[in-house]
This record gives structure tokens, sequence and C-alpha cells, in this order.
């Protein structure tokens, strides 16, 4: 129903151009709020909107309805079983295992990539609305009294955009703003949740997502989850509008409280301290053969459960007062009565402190991810509308060289075999085509794959052994010796070095129109000249 109204809003400002700012804005506030209005206010809206279904009928009563894959188990189907919609839960339950293999040292992380399944009811839109999906998380498990990160200094000066829940429900304008600023105004909860999502920023900009096209959205505290301290999910602009792509949430500790308490098997964490401390405990006296006679075989695990609350004077002194102010109170679901149990206050002094670890969590949708990539990359030359182009970072490109010789001749088909297999030895995934279509041609079919660089072996390379390299987005070319191919793709790919660099080292050549390169000097400056056939680069000053 959310989205129907989402819909349906951009309708009506698409007929409606005319619209006053003010109503604009009103009917934007709403539209960023969908997720969080409950059934009944989705049903006004929607009949304030005069939203039909497709037949021209009203739509029926929205409702809650299960996100999850039911399935049955067994021979017989008898056992109900569900699909997980997340991979998370199979960290938190070996979380003790994974503490084991960190040598019991907090803080700590682990990631998991799998499948993840939620039951869609209106899949649409290529990979970004899905049943099955594939995703990438990362449980970092902190202290819960002390959420700085190590290496937030090295992220605190990192530019977001931030979508903050105030201004989503106000001006409806994004904030540029430091990582570090954010923490220290208390936008971002903590140095951890906002470390990752400066590292989560910097990955996509790796990668070569546009930084213009990017924000994170904090959650409306309607739309966050009940044990939540603060969630911000990082949003991709595409021809959809703006994707969720990647969640943070900050989890607190309730994913491991509840299955430490379903298993009855503690998952806590130790901070050992330098010097000792003193704390208030509650040192408890059990009436065992009351609570025998009322708990039976749960008298053991009643009298584990008060103990677990009495090691804090914090958390025993509610359940103190109930017992004296109304004689019971409840413990884990069991009714506890004052003749149980008594108790005084202490003081103890430990050694060490042991916690319920919370959790921050960046949760990426691969899938979504994946597709924006391929709209920002993908983009039509100025010159040539038909001929297209995926601007791909040489980092995530799917092939990182295309080798290419200017003729089909034995001898020149020899070389291309040559430099091909000395890059693919370097593990550079590596295009050939030695088709007979025109040398540009075959740079435009490279260009359609985002094949950032080109080798060209031409009748020079026969004479000299030198070949020509073309960058993919500029289509300028520069001639070097080709037993240094290998070493140049393969620094730029790794962030070595760059193309600029290159361009200062190597002489640039210029390109006829049949594809033949002649050397124009050693670091001789070019210009680009378009003709019909495209952009060709020629020296700045004529040779004479």
């Amino acid at each position: 129903a959310d989205k129907l109204l989402e819909d349906v809003i951009d309708e009506l400002l698409e007929k409606n151009p005319d619209l006053s700012t003010e109503e604009k804005e009103e009917h934007l506030r709403i539209q960023r709020q969908a997720d969080a209005f409950t059934s009944t206010e989705l049903d006004e809206l929607l009949l304030k909107y005069d939203c039909k279904a497709p037949s021209g009928n009203p739509y029926s009563p929205s409702f809650p309805f299960n996100l999850m894959f039911k399935t049955s188990i067994g021979p017989e189907g008898t056992a109900v079983g569900y699909l997980r919609p997340e991979t998370a839960q199979g960290l938190f339950v070996n979380f003790k295992r994974l503490l084991d293999v960190n040598a019991q040292k907090m803080p700590f992380a682990a990631a998991q990539i799998g499948l993840g399944f939620r039951n869609e009811i209106a899949p649409r839109a290529g990979l970004l609305r899905v049943r099955e999906f594939c995703m990438g998380e990362i449980e970092h498990f902190v202290n819960p009294e002390d959420k700085s990160h190590p290496n937030f200094a090295s992220v605190a000066d990192k530019e977001l955009v931030l979508f903050g829940r105030e201004n989503q429900l106000g001006s409806g304008k994004t904030q540029f703003i430091s990582a570090g600023e954010a923490v220290k105004c208390g936008l971002v909860n903590n140095e951890t949740l906002a470390y990752f999502m400066a590292r989560t920023q910097l990955y996509m900009e790796r990668i070569g997502m546009d930084p213009s096209r990017l924000r994170f959205r904090q959650h409306l505290s309607t739309e966050m989850a009940h044990y939540a301290a603060d969630c911000w999910d990082l949003e991709i602009k595409s021809s959809y509008g703006w994707i969720e792509c990647v969640g943070h949430a900050d989890r607190a500790c309730y994913d491991l409280e509840v299955h430490s308490k379903v298993t009855k098997t503690p998952m806590l964490a130790t901070l050992k301290l330098d010097t000792p401390k003193e704390i208030e405990v509650a040192k408890l006296k059990f009436d065992r053969k009351t609570l025998g006679q009322v708990f039976k075989q749960d008298q053991r695990n009643v009298s584990r459960a008060l103990e677990a609350l009495a090691e804090d004077w914090k958390t025993f002194a509610p359940i103190a007062e109930q017992l004296e102010s109304d004689g019971k109170a409840t413990v884990d679901g069991f009714e506890i009565t004052k003749g149980m149990v008594t108790w005084t206050q202490a003081k103890k002094k430990v050694h060490e402190i042991k916690f319920t670890p919370s959790v921050i969590e960046p949760s990426f949708g691969m899938g979504r991810i994946l597709y924006s990539l391929l709209e920002h990359c993908f983009y039509q030359r100025e010159a040539d509308e038909q001929r297209c182009v995926m601007k791909f970072n040489p980092r995530v490109a799917p092939y990182k060289c295309a080798v290419l010789p200017i003729s089909s001749g034995d001898e020149t088909n020899a070389v291309v075999d040559e430099i091909a297999a000395d890059l693919m030895e370097s593990d550079l995934s590596t295009r050939v085509d030695k088709s007979t279509a025109a040398l540009g041609r075959r740079y435009a079919r490279a260009d359609e794959i985002g094949v950032p660089f080109a080798v060209t072996v031409d009748f020079d390379t026969l004479a000299d052994g030198s070949v020509t390299v073309r960058e993919r987005d500029s289509m300028l070319q520069i001639r070097l010796p080709k037993s240094e191919v290998t070493s140049l793709i393969f620094n730029i790919v790794h962030g070595r070095t760059t193309w600029e660099a290159a361009k200062e080292k190597y002489p640039s050549v210029q390109v006829n129109e049949d594809g033949e390169a002649t050397k124009e000097g050693p670091v001789g400056k070019t210009v680009i000249d378009g003709t019909i056939r495209g952009k060709f680069s020629r020296p700045a000053q004529k040779i004479v």
C-alpha cells in the first residue's frame, strides 16, 4: 500500500506542474513518510489521493502480512519452516565461536554473503524488487558503553550527504557534513556507525558511482525497528528515483539477548579492567522449597534469571521495588512473589565486566548496487548517440584490456597473442578481437562493454616493437614498448599510477580515420577534434 501511495503522488506531481511550492513540499513530505504510516493512515491517504485499482474500483483496506516465505519441512511436510529474510542470524547464533576465534577480544566484526528471501508482492524494476536476492552483511560487535572506533580518525573528515529525520519532516533538504561533525552534533548516534557509513561512501566512489547521486537517509522514528538505536540507508539515485541499497543499523543488544534467552546460552563478552572496580550488586537468598513447589522443573531457570539481574543493582532495583510495593514481579515470564527471595544491597570488587555486545550492521543489497552502477556508468558519445559507453572504473571492469591487430596477418596476430598471454599471466582479464571489422568499430565494441584500455598492434609494432594504448573515455592514445604494456595496465588497475601520469611519460599519438597512428613527440600536447566519424586527438601546434 505504501508503494501505491508513492506512485500516485508521483503521478499527481507530474500531471500538475503548476502546483505551488508549498503544495509540492507537502505532497513530497507525505511521500517520504509512506513507509512509516499505519494501515489505517494509509487507507485514509489512498482515499484522499483517489487511488484506484486498474479496474477503476477503490482498493480494499490495507493489512499487514508476513514478509517471510513459509515452507514445509520433512517427508510429510508437517513441520513449518521459513526461508531466511537476512543472512545475519547465522552470525548471531555462532557468536560464541566467533568470539573464541578472535581470542575473546572486543570489538570485532564478521562478514557473510548469501541469498535472502522476501515475500515481495510486486516484483518489478529488474534487480530492484525481487523475491530472491544476494546480500552481504557485516556484524560489528561492540561494547554498548563504548561505541567508539579505533580507525574513525581516518574517515572523520569524509564529507557525506545526510538526510536526517528532522529535515525529512521539515524542509526536505539534505546537508553536506563530515562524518566527525555528524557524530559530534549527535546527528549520527556513534563513531562506529559513522565509520561504516563513511567507508560505504568511499567504496561506492571507488567502484565508480557518481557521488552527486548518493545520500544517506535516516530512518524516521515510526519506521525504525523497536530495538534499534539509529539507522541510516545509503540511497542511490537512478531512473527509478532514490533507491535504498545499503542499510546501516545500530541494532543494540537485541539479537544476542533474544538468542540467549531462547537457547538458554549466555552470549557475553568480557572487558578486563586495568584496575579493579567496585560495583553495587544484590546478594540473594532463595526459599528453595517455595520455588520448587511453584515452578517445579523451571525452578533453576527462575533462580538463574534472578541471579543474572543481581549482578548489577541497577538492573535488579526495579524488581526489588515491585516486590516491595506489589508483593510480586515478573521475570522472564515467571511471576515471583516476595516470599520466594530476599536480598541485600552490597558492594563487590570486580576485575572484569561481562556484557552483551551491541551490533552495528551494514547490510549491502548486491543486486541493487550492481544495477545502480550500470546506470551510473552508461553514457553516449556526444558526437554519435549510437556509440554507447560503459565507463567502468578499471578496478571493477570485467575486462581490463582489449588487444586488437590493425590487420589480420599472421605476424600481427602472433604479437597480439603474445601480449594477451602476458596480460592474462598477470591476472588481467583480456579481450582479443581479431575480426575483420574496421578498427574504429572494434574500439566501439570494447567501449560498449566497458573495457578501459585497448592495445593496438600496428605495422610499426613489427618494425620497432612498440604498440599504442587507447583510453576509453578520452579516446587518447599513447605509444610505448610492448614489453611495458602489462606493467602499465596492472599499475593503473591497482591504483598505483594513473592515465594522466602515463600520458606524461609516453608520447601521445595522432589517429587518422583508418586507425593508423603516427608518433607526435616525447610529451607533446594535444587537442581533440571531432568529425562525423568520432573524436580524434592532434598536436596542439601544427607540425611544419
